[in-house]
Protein backbone atom coordinates (compact mmCIF):
# COMPACT_ATOMS: atom_id res chain seq x y z
CA UNK A 1 0.00 0.00 0.00
CA UNK A 2 0.94 3.65 -0.02
CA UNK A 3 2.98 5.47 2.59
CA UNK A 4 0.32 6.85 4.92
CA UNK A 5 2.46 9.64 6.29
CA UNK A 6 3.07 11.64 3.16
CA UNK A 7 1.14 12.23 -0.05
CA UNK A 8 2.77 10.73 -3.15
CA UNK A 9 4.26 13.13 -5.68
CA UNK A 10 2.09 13.77 -8.71
CA UNK A 11 2.52 11.27 -11.49
CA UNK A 12 4.64 8.86 -9.43
CA UNK A 13 3.17 5.34 -9.24
CA UNK A 14 2.55 3.66 -5.90
CA UNK A 15 2.36 -0.12 -5.41
CA UNK A 16 -0.94 -1.59 -4.24
CA UNK A 17 -2.25 -4.75 -2.57
CA UNK A 18 -5.27 -6.59 -4.00
CA UNK A 19 -6.96 -9.92 -3.32
CA UNK A 20 -5.78 -11.39 -6.63
CA UNK A 21 -2.80 -13.46 -7.67
CA UNK A 22 0.75 -12.19 -7.13
CA UNK A 23 1.48 -11.92 -10.84
CA UNK A 24 -1.41 -9.49 -11.31
CA UNK A 25 -0.50 -7.48 -8.20
CA UNK A 26 3.04 -6.95 -9.47
CA UNK A 27 1.66 -5.14 -12.53
CA UNK A 28 -0.55 -2.68 -10.60
CA UNK A 29 0.15 0.74 -9.14
CA UNK A 30 -1.50 4.13 -8.55
CA UNK A 31 -0.61 7.62 -9.75
CA UNK A 32 -2.21 11.02 -9.14
CA UNK A 33 -2.06 12.94 -12.41
CA UNK A 34 -3.09 16.38 -13.61
CA UNK A 35 -2.56 18.48 -16.71
CA UNK A 36 0.98 19.68 -16.10
CA UNK A 37 2.03 19.45 -19.79
CA UNK A 38 4.37 16.52 -19.17
CA UNK A 39 4.12 13.84 -21.89
CA UNK A 40 3.54 10.99 -19.42
CA UNK A 41 0.70 12.69 -17.59
CA UNK A 42 -0.91 13.92 -20.80
CA UNK A 43 -0.89 10.36 -22.19
CA UNK A 44 -2.44 9.07 -19.00
CA UNK A 45 -5.12 11.75 -18.97
CA UNK A 46 -6.06 11.04 -22.58
CA UNK A 47 -6.34 7.34 -21.77
CA UNK A 48 -8.51 8.09 -18.73
CA UNK A 49 -10.66 10.42 -20.81
CA UNK A 50 -11.27 7.59 -23.27
CA UNK A 51 -12.15 5.16 -20.45
CA UNK A 52 -14.62 7.63 -18.92
CA UNK A 53 -16.22 8.31 -22.31
CA UNK A 54 -16.56 4.58 -23.03
CA UNK A 55 -17.95 3.59 -19.63
CA UNK A 56 -20.14 6.71 -19.20
CA UNK A 57 -21.86 6.91 -22.61
CA UNK A 58 -24.56 9.33 -21.41
CA UNK A 59 -21.94 11.90 -20.41
CA UNK A 60 -21.10 14.42 -23.17
CA UNK A 61 -17.58 13.78 -24.43
CA UNK A 62 -16.77 17.51 -24.57
CA UNK A 63 -17.66 17.80 -20.89
CA UNK A 64 -15.42 14.85 -19.98
CA UNK A 65 -12.49 16.36 -21.90
CA UNK A 66 -12.97 19.77 -20.28
CA UNK A 67 -12.92 18.43 -16.72
CA UNK A 68 -10.19 15.79 -17.12
CA UNK A 69 -7.87 18.34 -18.77
CA UNK A 70 -8.78 21.16 -16.38
CA UNK A 71 -5.76 21.94 -14.20
CA UNK A 72 -7.96 22.37 -11.14
CA UNK A 73 -8.96 18.72 -11.45
CA UNK A 74 -6.85 15.72 -10.52
CA UNK A 75 -7.22 12.08 -11.46
CA UNK A 76 -6.17 9.07 -9.42
CA UNK A 77 -5.20 6.53 -12.06
CA UNK A 78 -5.00 2.79 -11.54
CA UNK A 79 -2.06 1.61 -13.65
CA UNK A 80 -1.42 -1.85 -14.98
CA UNK A 81 2.02 -2.23 -16.46
CA UNK A 82 2.28 1.56 -16.24
CA UNK A 83 -0.86 2.12 -18.34
CA UNK A 84 -4.22 3.38 -16.92
CA UNK A 85 -7.02 0.84 -16.70
CA UNK A 86 -9.31 3.05 -14.63
CA UNK A 87 -9.44 6.08 -12.42
CA UNK A 88 -11.34 8.73 -10.50
CA UNK A 89 -11.37 12.36 -11.63
CA UNK A 90 -11.99 14.83 -8.82
CA UNK A 91 -11.63 18.49 -7.90
CA UNK A 92 -10.45 19.38 -4.40
CA UNK A 93 -11.65 22.54 -2.67
CA UNK A 94 -8.88 22.89 -0.13
CA UNK A 95 -10.27 25.90 1.76
CA UNK A 96 -13.65 24.15 2.11
CA UNK A 97 -12.05 20.80 3.03
CA UNK A 98 -14.04 18.77 0.52
CA UNK A 99 -13.59 17.34 -2.96
CA UNK A 100 -16.11 16.74 -5.74
CA UNK A 101 -15.86 13.49 -7.68
CA UNK A 102 -16.61 14.07 -11.35
CA UNK A 103 -15.99 10.66 -12.96
CA UNK A 104 -15.19 7.15 -11.77
CA UNK A 105 -14.72 4.17 -14.11
CA UNK A 106 -12.75 0.99 -14.75
CA UNK A 107 -12.16 -0.24 -18.30
CA UNK A 108 -14.57 -3.05 -19.25
CA UNK A 109 -11.97 -5.83 -19.46
CA UNK A 110 -10.77 -5.19 -15.88
CA UNK A 111 -14.12 -4.97 -14.09
CA UNK A 112 -15.47 -7.32 -11.40
CA UNK A 113 -12.02 -7.64 -9.82
CA UNK A 114 -12.52 -5.31 -6.86
CA UNK A 115 -10.56 -2.49 -8.50
CA UNK A 116 -13.35 0.09 -8.05
CA UNK A 117 -13.39 -0.35 -4.27
CA UNK A 118 -9.61 -0.34 -4.02
CA UNK A 119 -9.45 2.78 -6.16
CA UNK A 120 -11.88 4.64 -3.88
CA UNK A 121 -10.07 3.48 -0.73
CA UNK A 122 -6.78 4.68 -2.15
CA UNK A 123 -8.28 8.05 -3.07
CA UNK A 124 -9.61 8.50 0.48
CA UNK A 125 -6.20 7.66 1.86
CA UNK A 126 -4.59 10.19 -0.48
CA UNK A 127 -6.92 13.18 0.06
CA UNK A 128 -7.17 12.87 3.85
CA UNK A 129 -3.45 13.80 4.02
CA UNK A 130 -4.39 17.05 2.30
CA UNK A 131 -7.07 17.97 4.85
CA UNK A 132 -10.06 16.80 2.81
CA UNK A 133 -12.82 15.51 5.12
CA UNK A 134 -15.72 14.98 2.71
CA UNK A 135 -16.46 13.85 -0.82
CA UNK A 136 -19.48 15.03 -2.77
CA UNK A 137 -20.68 13.55 -6.04
CA UNK A 138 -23.77 13.53 -8.22
CA UNK A 139 -24.62 9.87 -8.92
CA UNK A 140 -27.06 8.61 -11.53
CA UNK A 141 -29.22 5.53 -10.92
CA UNK A 142 -26.52 3.21 -12.24
CA UNK A 143 -23.88 4.54 -9.82
CA UNK A 144 -25.85 4.95 -6.58
CA UNK A 145 -25.31 1.32 -5.58
CA UNK A 146 -21.55 1.55 -6.11
CA UNK A 147 -21.23 4.75 -4.10
CA UNK A 148 -23.34 3.35 -1.24
CA UNK A 149 -20.89 0.45 -0.99
CA UNK A 150 -18.05 2.97 -0.76
CA UNK A 151 -19.62 4.71 2.25
CA UNK A 152 -21.56 7.46 0.45
CA UNK A 153 -24.98 8.52 1.69
CA UNK A 154 -27.89 10.50 0.24
CA UNK A 155 -28.09 12.30 3.58
CA UNK A 156 -25.80 15.34 3.63
CA UNK A 157 -24.19 16.21 6.94
CA UNK A 158 -21.75 18.84 5.67
CA UNK A 159 -23.05 22.39 6.30
CA UNK A 160 -24.58 23.84 3.13
CA UNK A 161 -22.48 26.96 3.29
CA UNK A 162 -19.35 24.85 2.74
CA UNK A 163 -20.43 23.57 -0.67
CA UNK A 164 -23.33 25.61 -2.08
CA UNK A 165 -22.02 27.75 -4.92
CA UNK A 166 -18.91 25.64 -5.35
CA UNK A 167 -20.34 22.69 -7.23
CA UNK A 168 -22.78 22.60 -10.13
CA UNK A 169 -26.28 21.17 -9.72
CA UNK A 170 -27.11 18.32 -12.14
CA UNK A 171 -30.61 17.33 -13.22
CA UNK A 172 -31.33 13.63 -12.88
CA UNK A 173 -28.45 13.03 -10.47
CA UNK A 174 -28.54 12.30 -6.74
CA UNK A 175 -26.16 14.30 -4.58
CA UNK A 176 -24.27 11.97 -2.23
CA UNK A 177 -21.72 12.59 0.50
CA UNK A 178 -18.95 10.53 2.09
CA UNK A 179 -17.08 11.41 5.25
CA UNK A 180 -13.34 10.72 5.11
CA UNK A 181 -12.30 9.77 8.63
CA UNK A 182 -8.86 11.13 9.47
CA UNK A 183 -7.74 8.14 11.58
CA UNK A 184 -8.79 5.27 9.30
CA UNK A 185 -6.18 3.63 7.08
CA UNK A 186 -8.45 3.02 4.09
CA UNK A 187 -5.89 0.92 2.24
CA UNK A 188 -5.99 -1.53 5.16
CA UNK A 189 -9.80 -1.85 5.20
CA UNK A 190 -9.92 -5.13 3.19
CA UNK A 191 -7.41 -6.77 5.53
CA UNK A 192 -9.35 -5.52 8.58
CA UNK A 193 -12.58 -7.00 7.19
CA UNK A 194 -10.80 -10.28 6.51
CA UNK A 195 -9.56 -10.37 10.11
CA UNK A 196 -13.04 -9.59 11.45
CA UNK A 197 -14.59 -12.38 9.37
CA UNK A 198 -12.01 -14.85 10.65
CA UNK A 199 -12.76 -13.80 14.25
CA UNK A 200 -16.54 -14.20 13.78
CA UNK A 201 -16.12 -17.62 12.17
CA UNK A 202 -13.87 -18.73 15.05
CA UNK A 203 -16.48 -17.63 17.61
CA UNK A 204 -19.25 -19.45 15.70
CA UNK A 205 -17.11 -22.57 15.57
CA UNK A 206 -16.63 -22.43 19.33
CA UNK A 207 -20.37 -22.60 20.04
CA UNK A 208 -21.69 -24.69 17.13
CA UNK A 209 -21.11 -28.03 15.45
CA UNK A 210 -21.52 -26.83 11.87
CA UNK A 211 -17.87 -27.54 11.09
CA UNK A 212 -18.12 -31.19 12.19
CA UNK A 213 -18.34 -33.64 9.28
CA UNK A 214 -19.73 -37.07 10.10
CA UNK A 215 -18.86 -40.25 8.25
CA UNK A 216 -21.64 -41.28 5.89
CA UNK A 217 -23.12 -44.72 5.51
CA UNK A 218 -21.05 -47.06 3.39
CA UNK A 219 -23.36 -48.41 0.68
CA UNK A 220 -22.56 -50.26 -2.50
CA UNK A 221 -23.23 -53.35 -4.54
CA UNK A 222 -26.96 -52.70 -4.58
CA UNK A 223 -27.23 -52.63 -0.77
CA UNK A 224 -30.30 -50.68 0.35
CA UNK A 225 -30.54 -48.54 3.46
CA UNK A 226 -32.25 -50.47 6.26
CA UNK A 227 -30.92 -48.56 9.26
CA UNK A 228 -33.37 -46.42 11.25
CA UNK A 229 -32.89 -42.85 10.07
CA UNK A 230 -31.81 -41.73 13.53
CA UNK A 231 -28.82 -44.10 13.36
CA UNK A 232 -27.30 -42.19 10.46
CA UNK A 233 -24.20 -40.42 11.87
CA UNK A 234 -24.89 -36.77 12.63
CA UNK A 235 -28.72 -36.91 12.57
CA UNK A 236 -29.23 -36.88 16.34
CA UNK A 237 -26.27 -34.55 16.84
CA UNK A 238 -27.98 -32.11 14.51
CA UNK A 239 -31.01 -31.88 16.77
CA UNK A 240 -33.34 -34.23 14.86
CA UNK A 241 -35.50 -36.75 16.71
CA UNK A 242 -37.16 -39.99 15.66
CA UNK A 243 -40.54 -38.23 15.74
CA UNK A 244 -39.42 -35.91 12.96
CA UNK A 245 -39.40 -38.86 10.57
CA UNK A 246 -42.70 -40.54 11.48
CA UNK A 247 -45.67 -40.53 9.15
CA UNK A 248 -47.73 -38.56 11.66
CA UNK A 249 -45.08 -35.84 11.77
CA UNK A 250 -44.98 -35.71 7.98
CA UNK A 251 -48.78 -35.42 7.74
CA UNK A 252 -48.78 -32.68 10.36
CA UNK A 253 -46.07 -30.86 8.42
CA UNK A 254 -48.15 -31.14 5.24
CA UNK A 255 -51.17 -29.65 7.00
CA UNK A 256 -49.08 -26.77 8.31
CA UNK A 257 -47.68 -26.11 4.86
CA UNK A 258 -51.16 -26.23 3.27
CA UNK A 259 -52.32 -23.60 5.72
CA UNK A 260 -49.29 -21.40 5.06
CA UNK A 261 -49.57 -21.90 1.30
CA UNK A 262 -53.17 -20.69 1.39
CA UNK A 263 -52.12 -17.51 3.18
CA UNK A 264 -49.13 -16.92 0.91
CA UNK A 265 -51.14 -17.51 -2.26
CA UNK A 266 -53.82 -15.05 -1.11
CA UNK A 267 -51.14 -12.41 -0.53
CA UNK A 268 -49.55 -13.12 -3.92
CA UNK A 269 -52.93 -12.88 -5.69
CA UNK A 270 -53.72 -9.55 -4.01
CA UNK A 271 -50.35 -8.13 -5.08
CA UNK A 272 -50.58 -9.62 -8.58
CA UNK A 273 -54.00 -8.05 -9.28
CA UNK A 274 -53.05 -4.62 -7.89
CA UNK A 275 -53.23 -2.01 -10.65
CA UNK A 276 -49.59 -0.97 -10.02
CA UNK A 277 -48.24 -4.52 -10.47
CA UNK A 278 -48.07 -4.51 -14.28
CA UNK A 279 -44.29 -3.80 -14.49
CA UNK A 280 -43.60 -6.83 -12.26
CA UNK A 281 -45.61 -9.60 -13.92
CA UNK A 282 -42.73 -11.12 -15.91
CA UNK A 283 -38.89 -11.00 -15.84
CA UNK A 284 -37.22 -7.99 -17.46
CA UNK A 285 -36.32 -8.84 -21.07
CA UNK A 286 -32.52 -8.51 -20.95
CA UNK A 287 -32.30 -8.78 -24.73
CA UNK A 288 -33.98 -5.36 -24.84
CA UNK A 289 -32.63 -3.94 -21.57
CA UNK A 290 -29.05 -5.08 -22.07
CA UNK A 291 -27.51 -3.45 -19.00
CA UNK A 292 -30.18 -4.61 -16.55
CA UNK A 293 -28.14 -7.45 -15.04
CA UNK A 294 -25.15 -5.13 -14.71
CA UNK A 295 -27.18 -2.90 -12.39
CA UNK A 296 -29.48 -5.48 -10.77
CA UNK A 297 -27.55 -8.46 -9.41
CA UNK A 298 -30.50 -10.40 -7.95
CA UNK A 299 -33.56 -9.96 -10.22
CA UNK A 300 -37.00 -11.23 -9.24
CA UNK A 301 -40.59 -10.80 -10.45
CA UNK A 302 -44.09 -12.01 -9.61
CA UNK A 303 -43.82 -15.09 -11.83
CA UNK A 304 -40.65 -16.21 -10.03
CA UNK A 305 -42.28 -15.58 -6.64
CA UNK A 306 -45.24 -17.74 -7.75
CA UNK A 307 -42.84 -20.51 -8.73
CA UNK A 308 -41.15 -20.28 -5.35
CA UNK A 309 -44.58 -20.57 -3.70
CA UNK A 310 -45.28 -23.76 -5.61
CA UNK A 311 -41.84 -25.12 -4.72
CA UNK A 312 -42.53 -24.59 -0.98
CA UNK A 313 -39.60 -22.17 -0.76
CA UNK A 314 -41.26 -19.73 1.66
CA UNK A 315 -41.36 -20.77 5.30
CA UNK A 316 -42.72 -17.51 6.72
CA UNK A 317 -44.43 -14.27 5.72
CA UNK A 318 -41.15 -12.46 6.30
CA UNK A 319 -39.49 -14.52 3.54
CA UNK A 320 -42.31 -13.73 1.11
CA UNK A 321 -42.27 -10.06 2.05
CA UNK A 322 -38.48 -9.90 1.58
CA UNK A 323 -38.81 -11.08 -2.04
CA UNK A 324 -41.66 -8.64 -2.76
CA UNK A 325 -39.69 -5.73 -1.30
CA UNK A 326 -36.56 -6.76 -3.25
CA UNK A 327 -38.61 -6.83 -6.46
CA UNK A 328 -39.83 -3.28 -5.77
CA UNK A 329 -36.40 -1.96 -4.73
CA UNK A 330 -34.82 -3.45 -7.88
CA UNK A 331 -37.28 -1.42 -9.96
CA UNK A 332 -36.55 1.78 -8.04
CA UNK A 333 -32.79 1.20 -8.28
CA UNK A 334 -32.80 0.77 -12.06
CA UNK A 335 -35.36 3.43 -12.99
CA UNK A 336 -35.21 7.17 -12.39
CA UNK A 337 -37.51 8.82 -9.87
CA UNK A 338 -39.43 10.61 -12.59
CA UNK A 339 -40.27 7.44 -14.54
CA UNK A 340 -43.65 5.72 -14.43
CA UNK A 341 -41.90 2.51 -13.33
CA UNK A 342 -40.47 4.17 -10.22
CA UNK A 343 -43.85 5.69 -9.32
CA UNK A 344 -45.64 2.37 -9.77
CA UNK A 345 -43.00 0.68 -7.60
CA UNK A 346 -43.65 3.20 -4.82
CA UNK A 347 -47.42 2.59 -5.05
CA UNK A 348 -47.04 -1.17 -4.96
CA UNK A 349 -44.48 -0.94 -2.15
CA UNK A 350 -46.92 1.04 0.00
CA UNK A 351 -49.58 -1.61 -0.64
CA UNK A 352 -47.23 -4.47 0.29
CA UNK A 353 -46.35 -2.74 3.55
CA UNK A 354 -50.05 -2.37 4.41
CA UNK A 355 -50.93 -5.93 3.29
CA UNK A 356 -48.12 -7.57 5.24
Amino acid sequence: GADVDAAPPLGQPEPMTLAIDDEEVSKLSFAVVTNDNTPTNLERLVTLKNIFAKQLPKMPKEYIVRLVMDRRHFSLALLKGGWPIGGICYRPYMDQHFAEIAFCAITASEQVKGYGTKLMNHLKQHVKRQGITQFLTYADNYAIGYFKKQGFSKTLYMPRERWVGYIKDYDGGTLMECYVHPTIDYTAVPEAIKTQKAFVKARIKAVSQQHVVHDGLQLGGGVKLKNPVEEIPGILAGGWTAADFTGASARESDREWSSLYGQFRAIWKDVEKHDASWPFQEPVDTSEVEDYLTVIKDPIDLSKIKQRLDDKYYKSKDMLKADLIRMIENCKTYNGQRTVFYKEAERLGAYVERRL
